[in-house]
């Protein structure tokens, strides 16, 4: 009988694709990035074996934003929207059973956040967070509105495009990505700082949300597709992993 083999570590990170940690022009930058040489550590057979997410973690409505904050017979103010994919691997094929987790801004572009100080409105029926598991075949949804964009301390007058944080959980805690989804054609895309980071101008499309017109339920909700692929030279840019995932 074959000794079944120890876990192997995670996959090293592609540092030739992302952007550096630190640019000049994206303030907030100079003060998150690494001050001293980065050191490796190997994974411990804890971060490679577990803990996971299970489908008790979930609730039936955490995927629902529309609901899942709001009065009962009330809904959020905004365009309704249905934001959905696949999680992928590098060789295309289906990541089952991850956790993705998404936050945003409400419809005025303000945060429900103590520290959120914009003039946008908070909105009573709408939370801004939302969570589901992959199915067998990598997919995911969730309903929201689409966010609003809001202005930031950087320059004198930037402002943030709309977009949805994403975060993405793998087999085990020590492969969380997070990442942001701009929607197809927002003219703030090009203008922002943090997006303008990223030098391929490919890898910013894969930033991008699709209007998925098949996807969209008539007089309820509009569909955009954003599929994260997890590695490879066609990877989703992570924001906690700009040197590479």
């Amino acid at each position: 009988m074959t000794k079944p083999l120890p876990p192997g570590e995670f996959y090293q990170r592609d540092r030739r694709w992302h952007p550096p940690a630190l640019s000049q022009d994206y303030k907030t930058s100079v003060t998150r990035s690494p001050q001293f040489p980065l050191i490796s550590l190997e994974n411990t057979a804890s971060e490679i074996t577990g803990p996971v997410f299970g489908h008790n973690d979930i609730n039936a409505s955490d995927n629902d934003l529309l609901s899942n904050f709001a009065q009962p017979g009330q809904s959020p103010i905004g365009e309704r929207i249905i934001v959905h994919g696949r999680v992928l691997d590098e060789n295309a094929r289906p990541v089952p059973n991850t956790l993705v987790e998404i936050w945003q801004a409400n419809a005025s572009g303000r945060y429900r956040h103590k520290k959120d100080t914009y003039l946008g409105a908070l909105d009573p029926n709408f939370g801004g967070c939302g969570r589901t598991l992959t199915d067998e075949n990598g997919c995911y949804h969730f309903r929201t509105v689409k966010p609003g964009a809001y202005p930031w301390r950087n320059w004198v007058n930037d402002w943030r495009p709309a977009h949805i944080h994403v975060s993405v959980f793998g087999s085990g805690f020590a492969q969380r990505l997070i990442t942001q989804l701009y929607f197809e054609g927002d003219p703030l895309i090009a203008r922002c700082p943090i997006v303008n980071t990223i030098p391929d101008p490919e890898a910013v499309e894969m930033l991008v949300a699709r209007l998925d017109m098949n996807a969209t339920i008539p007089l309820d909700t509009i569909a955009y597709r954003f599929d994260i692929v997890l590695r490879g030279r066609r990877s989703t840019m992570f924001e906690n992993r700009l040197e590479g995932n």
